[in-house]
């Protein structure tokens, strides 16, 4: 039983929402190459940033990223990502002539992660190009929907 022992105020909104986000380019397009891949991940970040999600890390390889950021609690995550894929896309488009047909797909993974595992989440988005020269992005997808216990239709997950 619960028993009521004093009254509480909830004058505060403390929030702390790590984000690990995933989404890959249309088809799985190969186009975040040197020497974009770092201008990419760091235009990522500063939008993030701007938009007020700290942003913790961003990595990834030639066809997908990986962002680990907080999200406050004054900002939806379809708005962040909305605001997020066409600024970059955009962005994207301007960087060279062979990058004119860039696109993001149109769907995304967002997982929370455990502040006590932060650390494993940077250590893994660190090391995606070492990870992706064993396994590819859609087996890795996968393998992160398992974990999370998400039930996914793969005709419709790779859009």
């Amino acid at each position: 039983s619960y028993i009521l022992k004093q009254k509480y105020s909830m004058g505060q909104s403390l929030v702390r929402n790590y984000v690990h986000l995933v989404f890959s380019t249309k088809h799985r397009q190969p186009y975040i190459q040197a020497p974009f891949e770092d201008t990419l991940h760091q235009y990522l970040g500063g939008t993030l940033n701007r938009m007020g999600c700290q942003t913790i890390i961003v990595g990834g390889y030639t066809d997908h990223v990986h962002i680990l950021f907080l999200l406050p609690a004054t900002k939806s995550l379809m708005k962040v990502l909305e605001e997020l894929k066409a600024n970059s896309s955009k962005w994207m488009k301007t960087q060279d002539e062979s990058l004119e047909n860039f696109y993001w797909q149109d769907g995304y993974g967002a997982f929370s992660v455990n502040p006590s595992e932060v650390e494993v989440v940077v250590g893994y988005i660190k090391n995606q190009h070492e990870h992706h020269r064993k396994k590819t992005f859609q087996d890795e997808y996968r393998s992160i929907l398992k974990k999370y216990k998400i039930a996914y239709d793969e005709k419709y997950i790779w859009q």
